[in-house]
């Protein structure tokens, strides 16, 4: 279990046991003591708990995430910081915009805190809960049926609502990319919904981190034609820069 994930873990026992003392904690992760105290302390500082004398409690406001999306969030996650922050610059003030429910597009959430009057729509849970916290832009979840992770909708229920809607910007990810299949997902029902997004926004943003270069998966759902700006980390290979540059897809190298 990596780290994050164990304190993510660690939280959700609290939030059920408030009362649960470090040695009781341990014994339900199988761990040593002195770990759960460094998870203790690295928590605290995070502002996720407060210490108390031989424990801990949930600080108000703290966000678990499941195993599966804490991992998510986990791996590349300095990439997915430099491409979410590099991205966020071409937001304007009272923009529009879609977002999915990726790890790499969830990075965006601090750096849209900096806007003002934005309208955001977005099928992915903890992304519209962590903008929501900021009453300065309004934010909408797009109803449907709810991923088996929870942390998305995949099939949504109100289909007329989404292709009403006239969006300036949407910012998506994929789980594999090439410049011939273009942008992949493994779930059908997430490509479905993604396909459906893009059709409504007059830019599409593409953020995908250099590890999903020359991944086919499933099904695709955008073309690279499709993407007005591919934003990518700085260790995507020379020979893909070159291929883009072939291939006339516009791209930015985010360090």
């Amino acid at each position: 279990m990596i780290p994050f994930e164990r304190r993510q873990r660690l939280i959700t026992l609290l939030q059920a046991q408030p009362g649960l003392r470090v040695a009781e904690v341990a014994q339900r992760l199988d761990v040593s003591e002195g770990t759960v105290r460094n998870d203790l302390n690295a928590l605290e500082s995070e502002g996720m708990l407060e210490r108390v004398r031989g424990g801990a409690r949930v600080a108000e406001g703290s966000v678990v995430y499941s195993p599966a999306f804490a991992a998510r969030l986990q791996a590349r996650r300095e990439a997915k910081q430099a491409i979410a922050r590099r991205a966020a610059e071409g937001v304007q003030d009272g923009d529009s915009l879609l977002l999915d429910a990726s790890s790499t597009v969830y990075a965006l959430c601090p750096f849209l805190r900096q806007r003002r009057g934005l309208t955001i729509f977005t099928n992915g849970i903890e992304t519209g809960r962590e903008l929501a916290k900021d009453s300065a832009n309004t934010v909408i979840l797009l109803g449907g049926v709810l991923h088996t992770d929870g942390m998305s909708i995949n099939v949504p229920l109100n289909e007329q609502m989404l292709a009403d809607l006239h969006i300036k910007t949407a910012f998506v990810s994929c789980s594999g990319f090439s410049v011939e299949a273009g942008l992949t997902e493994v779930d059908l029902h997430e490509a479905r919904f993604k396909r459906k997004m893009i059709m409504q926004a007059s830019t599409v943003m593409a953020l995908i981190d250099a590890s999903k270069f020359g991944r086919v998966d499933l099904t695709a759902f955008a073309a690279a034609a499709q993407v007005a700006c591919l934003f990518t980390d700085s260790a995507l290979s020379p020979a893909w820069q070159e291929r883009l540059q072939a291939a006339n897809v516009h791209f930015i190298l985010c360090p």
